[in-house]
């Protein structure tokens, strides 16, 4: 069994962190190396009407507690080699040229983490993401 998981930084404003939860959520089904594994399938109701595109398997939406503990899970992903998507504070505001270009001239420990997501199998998740409480 296989599940998607978001790890949402509490001290982000609600808009952003949703905004953040969407590009992450978007970037890993565009990345993620193995599509068939995503198991994205449509649904059809009754009258025959089309729910495309939704995943069979579960996603978990959790709460860290600031930055810096999304960027201690994101180091142990990296060390596991599990494929994630992250957002972090340069990635607001401008254009996305000015946010690709704040990001450049940032190094990675000045980062604020709002996020990650990523994929992976049930057991393998649950060691990574045990510290971490569902978002409520």
């Amino acid at each position: 069994m296989y599940k998607f998981v978001a790890v949402i930084n509490k001290k982000v404003e609600p808009g952003r962190a949703r905004n953040a939860l969407g590009h992450m959520a978007a970037g890993l089904g565009n990345g993620y190396p193995d599509k068939q594994a995503l198991a994205f399938d449509n649904y059809t109701d009754k009258d025959g009407s089309q729910h495309k595109s939704i995943s069979d398997n579960p996603f978990i939406v959790l709460k860290a507690d600031n930055g810096k503990q999304i960027r201690t899970l994101r180091n142990a992903l990296i060390e596991k080699n599990i494929y994630f998507v992250d957002f972090i504070d340069t990635m607001i505001e401008g254009t996305a040229q000015e946010q690709k270009n704040r990001t450049k001239q940032t190094h990675e420990t000045n980062l604020d983490y709002y996020g990650i997501c990523f994929f992976g199998e049930n057991e393998e998740l649950r060691e990574l993401t045990k510290k971490f409480s569902l978002w409520r």
